[in-house]
């Protein structure tokens, strides 16, 4: 090995070990607020695309951990955002930790993924940009990932929380 990928593999292992180290935070502090909430839920832990990705599963159909994800995934977006502050806290650096609970990212990713490849084929069709509905920043990289696999071009639009994703022609 050369220096170069000896320090490259450190490096790669180093950033590993932080990753893991912020899913086990986060563990801990969902465990609580499970214990808290008195909800069953187990939690599974990984590293997905440079970020810890924690999910909270559930035996009993995922029904009870409904609460936890809330209209259009409202209440999940708060629980991330609060388990990345946890992170932080114990951390001291910025978390991209991402959140799932009972499936429903998992499932959400297959239908924007599903939409995004939809939008990129009418926009080769029609040769015309085609708007999207105002997404939250997980939808809209989803989106955006599906249009370049797809071959096709994509930006974001707009403001918080009206921001929305634009597919263009070639």
């Amino acid at each position: 090995m050369t220096e170069g990928t000896t320090s490259a593999a450190v490096e790669g292992a180093d950033t590993l070990s932080r990753l893991e180290q912020e899913g086990e935070i986060a563990a801990d502090y969902l465990e609580g607020l499970l214990d808290i909430a008195d909800l069953d839920g187990d939690i599974d832990m990984d590293v997905e695309a440079d970020r810890a990705s924690v999910s909270i599963i559930s035996d009993a159909g995922g029904r009870e951990l409904q609460k936890l994800v809330g209209r259009d995934g409202e209440v999940l977006e708060a629980l991330q955002e609060l388990t990345r502050l946890a992170v932080h806290r114990e951390t001291g650096d910025r978390s991209r930790l991402m959140l799932d609970i009972g499936g429903y990212r998992a499932q959400k990713r297959a239908e924007l993924s599903e939409l995004g490849a939809k939008s990129a084929a009418e926009a080769k069709s029609t040769g015309e940009p085609v708007k999207l509905k105002p997404m939250t920043p997980f939808e809209r990289k989803v989106v955006h990932d599906a249009v370049k696999a797809a071959g096709l071009r994509s930006e974001s639009e707009g403001e918080e929380p009206q921001r929305f994703v634009v597919v263009l022609p070639n």
